[in-house]
């Protein structure tokens, strides 16, 4: 079911959520050197394909096959290459480790998140950076995006403790306003941690 939501809202729109890299994303990738990087849930592959032309290695995945193939038409578009995958986030298991994982609104329920997020520390080398932007539990009074169950959404102390085996170099919630596309669009509760894995 979250499958074909997911195959049909990116076959509908031509962008779900912009051509255009998340802004805390940006910042991060501006200012780091280069080297590998794991993004899941990647969509139509805006953050993917912003990291791969600031010269980082990029492995992304999806639930839906239709992001993917949209991901990959632009990145030809582009000519940049990144490795994408058609993954379930239940059943992903990294395979190796890198510099950097990025999760850009990955909403996930309790159990699935905590389990997930313990694999994300796995795929991070030692020294290797977490970057995190999700809508905060305030974002149930807005209307600009973001899931509408109030267990879906994070904040602060949740995210703190999921990863308290990193270093937490920045975790604060902040009102931002998004122009990502239709479905992310106007002023936003978020959250936002950058993490390192001693």
């Amino acid at each position: 079911m979250i499958t074909n939501f997911w195959d049909q809202r990116y076959a509908e729109h031509e962008s779900v959520y912009g051509l255009e890299p998340n802004q805390f994303f940006k910042t991060f990738i501006d200012n780091n050197k280069p080297g590998t990087i794991l993004l899941p849930a990647e969509g139509e592959g805006r953050n993917a394909l912003y990291a791969a032309q600031q010269g980082w290695t990029v492995d992304a995945f999806d639930y839906s096959a239709v992001a993917k193939e949209k991901a990959l038409q632009r990145a030809t578009t582009l000519g940049l290459s990144i490795h994408y995958d058609v993954k379930d986030i239940a059943s992903f298991v990294p395979e190796k480790q890198y510099d950097a994982v990025a999760l850009i609104y990955v909403h996930l329920p309790e159990l699935l998140r905590k389990n997930f997020h313990a694999n994300m520390i796995a795929a991070l080398k030692p020294g290797g950076y977490l970057v995190i932007e999700a809508f905060s539990k305030d974002q149930i009074h807005h209307q600009s995006g973001g899931p509408t169950d109030p267990n879906l959404l994070y904040d602060a102390p949740t995210l703190c403790s999921d990863f308290q085996l990193l270093h937490i170099i920045n975790c604060g919630q902040k009102e931002v306003l998004l122009s990502e596309g239709k479905f992310h669009s106007g002023y936003a509760d978020v959250l936002r941690l950058i993490a390192q894995k001693w």
